[in-house]
C-alpha cells in the first residue's frame, strides 16, 4: 500500500480507502463486515469512509465496532453529514443545529472522540453557506474534527465557500469526494481544476462504476444472481445506467489491456483513477475479504501514456463528462 497527502494538508491517507456505503448494516452481516475492516487494515488500508445516513446510521455503528481496539492514531476516519437521519424537520441538511447534533451522534456510534475528515455530503440550497461553514470551523476549533471537505459540489459552490472561508479566517476545505471512474468523468473539466489550484485533494467514490468495470456483467446476458445489479436495496438503481450492451461490450474490450498490465479489470479501473495525481485516494467497498485483497493490488500501479490512450480509444464517447451532472438535491424534497 502506498500513501498520499490529502490535498495541501499534512495528513496522509492510503491510496485505497475502505468505504461501507452499501455494505455494512445492510448487505453484509456485522461479523463479516468486521472481518472486511480488519482485513483492509492488515493490508495497509488506514483510511475508512462512512456517513451518518448509510444503512440508516447502522454503518457507522458497525465501523465503530470493527475499529475498536485498533490504535486510534493509526487510521483516518471519514464521515459525512447532510442526508436525513430521522423523521424530524431538522434531521437533515447543513444547518448549525443538524451539523452539531449529527457530529455528536456520529462520534458516539463510531466510538471515538474525533473525526479525521468531516464532509458536507451534498450542497444545501436552503441553509446560508456561512452558517454551515461556521459550524464546521467551530468543530475543528473544538477538536471534534481535524479536517473538513465536501462531496459532490460543483465548481461554483466550491469557489463560493472558499471565498467565505478566506474572508472569515475559517479553516479551509482540504478534500472533495466526487464520483469518478473511467466511465464517469464529470469532475475533469471544472471541479478538478478548481480543487488543484486550491489544494483540495480528491477522495473518489465508485472507481469501478458500481461494479460495471469488473467485467462480470456480459452484454446480452442477465446479471449474475446475487450481484449488485440484481439487488434493489444494494445499488441496482445506481449501476443500471451502465447495464447497456455498448458499455458492457467496451468493458470486455478492456480485458486485453488489463491482461497486458497483469491486472484484473477491477484493478485496472482503480489504478486508472489513481493516475490522476490530484486523487488522494480511491474508495472501494467489499462484501468479503477476498475482494479487498484483490483491489489493494491497484495501489502503486503506474500506467503508461500509451495504456491510458488505449483505454480512451476503447471507451470512445461512452464516458459521461458533462460537469452539469454534479448536482445536489433540495434536502427536503
Amino acid at each position: 500500500m502506498e500513501y498520499r497527502r490529502l490535498g495541501s494538508s499534512g495528513m496522509y491517507v492510503s491510496e485505497i480507502t475502505y468505504g461501507n456505503w452499501i455494505t455494512h448494516g445492510s448487505q453484509v452481516e456485522q461479523d463479516a463486515a468486521i472481518k472486511c475492516v480488519r482485513t483492509a487494515f492488515d493490508l495497509g488500508i488506514t483510511t475508512f469512509d462512512t456517513a451518518d445516513v448509510y444503512a440508516g446510521t447502522r454503518a457507522e455503528t458497525v465501523l465503530g465496532k470493527a475499529l475498536k481496539g485498533i490504535r486510534r492514531e493509526s487510521y483516518e476516519l471519514l464521515t459525512k453529514v447532510y442526508w436525513p437521519t430521522g423523521t424530524g424537520k431538522n434531521d437533515r441538511g447543513l444547518s448549525r443545529k443538524h451539523i452539531m447534533e449529527s457530529v455528536n451522534a456520529s462520534l458516539k456510534r463510531l466510538q471515538t472522540d474525533h473525526i479525521d475528515l468531516y464532509q458536507f455530503h451534498r450542497f444545501d440550497y436552503e441553509t446560508p453557506l456561512e452558517e454551515s461553514l461556521s459550524a464546521f470551523d467551530d468543530l475543528i476549533r473544538q477538536g471534534k474534527v481535524m479536517y473538513i471537505g465536501f462531496s459532490e459540489w460543483n465548481a461554483d459552490q466550491i469557489t463560493s465557500a472558499l471565498k467565505i472561508q478566506v474572508a472569515k479566517g475559517y479553516n479551509r476545505f482540504v478534500s472533495s469526494q466526487p464520483q469518478y471512474s473511467m466511465l464517469w468523468r464529470v469532475i475533469e473539466s471544472k471541479v478538478d481544476p478548481v480543487c488543484r489550484s486550491e489544494g483540495i485533494g480528491q477522495i473518489v467514490w465508485s472507481p469501478i462504476a458500481q461494479g460495471a468495470l469488473t467485467g462480470k456483467y456480459l452484454p446480452g446476458k442477465k446479471p449474475p444472481t446475487g450481484s449488485r445489479a440484481t439487488d434493489k436495496k444494494g445499488g441496482a438503481n445506481m449501476i443500471s445506467r451502465w447495464m447497456k450492451d455498448d458499455v458492457l461490450t467496451a468493458v470486455q474490450n478492456l480485458k486485453p489491456i488489463a491482461d497486458q498490465e497483469g491486472l484484473t479489470l477491477a484493478q485496472l479501473a482503480v489504478a486508472w483513477v489513481l493516475q490522476n495525481q490530484n486523487v488522494s485516494s480511491a474508495i472501494i467497498g467489499a462484501s468479503k475479504p477476498s475482494q479487498i485483497k484483490e483491489n489493494v493490488k491497484a495501489s502503486g500501479v503506474k500506467l503508461s501514456a500509451d495504456t491510458l490512450k488505449s483505454i480512451d480509444k476503447v471507451l470512445g464517447n461512452l464516458p459521461e463528462k458533462d460537469p452539469a451532472k454534479t448536482v445536489s438535491p433540495q434536502p427536503r424534497a
